[in-house]
């Protein structure tokens, strides 16, 4: 079992779903706010390692999804300084076991590097559950537009705050 630190927007229902898989499996999340951590250039890029830089950005972003911000023409250097001054552009969550800093939560390679397989038969369908779902995103199970702003989704009003 892993000591996750686990960087997140508060609130947010698809990180919620990536923290109880973890725990299921029995790592240990330790969170922190994606939105307040006090980032260096250096730190954040290492969270990146090779992926691409438009792979860097979430895409559920404001600035994103208006158009102001187009992750396929912005290089790493002016990517990192626009994420340390809108974290909202960092795509999440941000994981860190060790010496390894992940971005995303593609299942598989999270898997294959810590393990998130249940610990417990009880907590076993409901982790299989989640492992089938696409938890890279937005989790309303919809394809639509919608602003993930600092106040949540803004989609369904109240009742659908991340």
């Amino acid at each position: 079992m892993a000591r996750v630190i686990f960087y997140e927007k508060p609130g947010c229902k698809g990180g919620t779903k990536q923290k109880v898989l973890l725990t299921a499996a029995g790592h240990e999340v330790v969170t922190y706010s994606l939105l307040t951590e006090p980032w260096t250039a250096e730190r954040l890029r290492s969270f990146f390692g090779n992926r691409p830089v438009v792979e860097w950005f979430n895409k559920a972003a404001p600035r994103v999804k208006s158009g102001e911000v187009n992750p396929e023409k912005i290089d790493g250097d002016t990517a990192l300084v626009m994420m340390l001054r809108d974290p909202l552009l960092i795509r999440r969550p941000l994981l860190e076991v060790g010496d390894r800093r992940e971005v995303g939560f593609d299942v598989e390679q999270i898997d294959a590097w810590i393990g998130l397989k249940a610990v417990d038969n009880s907590l076993k369908e409901m982790s299989e559950n989640l492992m089938q779902q696409n938890l890279q995103g937005c989790s309303h199970g919809h394809n639509h537009e919608h602003n993930h702003g600092e106040g949540g989704c803004k989609h369904h009003g109240k009742e659908h705050q991340h």
